[in-house]
């Protein structure tokens, strides 16, 4: 007996987009960030997928915006939605496949691993599944995120406003802002964005261990933006030389007192989780000491005595605690423009808010990355989109081994 045709239809289909992933993947070679919604749309095709169009969401993520490969910012007469408020933002949000009533048209989230790029809107799929629009989608994130870091083209696309020379910086000094695999969840949100001083994180896994940091930089200026440049540029190279936790400290400070002799400094907690044994260990820097999340409800923070900030070479010892985390116990590591925001009455927003809408959102069970666009997004609005001081987030969350 011959097999259904909607087996034969699902085979046909499976084979070609097997094929357009493949084409996509040795275009690549050659392919340029503005030729790549063209090129999707038309690969596409062969896979019985028709009227694809490719949205990003910008540095905010308020919009996504539709990529035509057109004018300076490969978007000149494309479509712009807003994430909230509408089925592609809902799509982004969720990181869920939606599909448009009855019609054969879908909305598929783009992400390059669990960083969310945008969404992909497809007018008409034949016999498609998800498997097949996830198999897309996937390449499409794959090639947004090889093509990304050379394109002046994306990095107008994803802005919807200027930007200072010390953010300018700071957001190329940073590595994406979220990061998961198997054991462990990692994710930051910073603000302003388009004016971020001294603020920055930064992240890398070395086998089962997790290096971690976040700093704060005195000041507000493009002097900060060095500061911050410097101190992640020094903390980086220190754990690459392989220098120990306890040690990490002096190495910063050397470079930073080097070059500002101690007129300048910066406060931080420099980290690391062993992913194995969910072992957190880290040094306070004369920073805000981190929070431990655990359940629904219990909430710590944890005291470690801090020596000096980083660049005025006080000689306080340093010392490194440690904490045995259980699985699904979340770190939170923030900047006091997190927690100082004040609003009209000039109320701070609060390490208790601060908390609590952590908690409430992850009750939601959104993704991580949401949680953390809505939290800053309510700190902005606490006060009405005007921060005083940089606002920036870490999250850490081990899922056990």
């Amino acid at each position: 007996m011959p097999p259904p045709v909607w087996m034969v239809a699902m085979a046909v289909e499976q084979h070609g987009i097997d094929n357009v992933v493949r084409t996509l993947a040795r275009s690549s070679t050659h392919l340029t960030f503005e030729g790549l919604a063209s090129r999707v749309t038309e690969e596409a095709e062969h896979a019985g997928l028709y009227g694809v169009r490719l949205y990003l969401a910008d540095r905010q993520q308020i919009i996504l915006k539709e990529v035509t490969g057109k004018g300076s910012d490969s978007a000149q007469g494309g479509e712009q939605l807003r994430i909230d408020g509408s089925v592609a933002g809902l799509a982004f949000i969720h990181t869920q496949i939606l599909r448009v009533a009855r019609l054969p048209q879908y909305w598929v989230p783009v992400q390059n691993g669990s960083e969310r790029l945008g969404v992909l809107h497809i007018e008409r799929a034949e016999n498609a599944d998800d498997e097949v629009l996830r198999s897309l989608a996937a390449i499409v994130g794959l090639l947004v995120a090889d093509k990304r870091s050379i394109s002046d083209s994306y990095a107008r696309l994803i802005r919807s406003r200027p930007m200072t020379v010390s953010a300018e910086m700071q957001w190329t000094l940073m590595p994406p802002t979220v990061f998961a695999n198997e054991r462990v969840t990692l994710a930051a949100a910073t603000e302003p964005a388009y004016a971020n001083a001294g603020d920055s994180f930064d992240y890398a896994l070395s086998g089962n261990t997790v290096h971690m940091a976040l700093f704060d930089a005195m000041g507000h200026d493009n002097a900060a933006g060095l500061l911050a440049n410097l101190t992640v540029g020094a903390f980086r190279n220190a754990r690459r030389s392989g220098i120990a936790l306890e040690d990490m400290p002096a190495e910063v400070e050397k470079i930073l007192t080097e070059e500002f002799v101690r007129s300048r400094f910066t406060t931080g907690i420099m980290a690391e989780l062993d992913t194995e044994t969910g072992i957190f260990r880290w040094v306070n820097c004369g920073h805000l000491p981190p929070v431990l999340l655990r359940g629904q409800n219990a909430v710590r923070t944890l005291g470690c005595e801090p020596t000096h900030p980083l660049g005025m070479d006080f000689e306080v010892p340093v010392h490194v605690c440690s904490e045995q985390l259980q699985p699904g116990d979340r770190i939170l590591v923030y900047t006091d423009g997190m927690i100082e925001a004040r609003d009209s009455r000039g109320e701070e927003f609060g390490i208790d808010q601060f908390v609590r809408f952590i908690v409430r959102q992850e009750a939601d069970q959104l993704p991580v990355p949401e949680t953390l666009r809505r939290l800053i997004n309510a700190v902005m609005l606490h006060h009405k989109s005007e921060l005083g001081d940089d606002a920036t987030v870490f999250y850490c969350e081990w899922h056990g081994s």
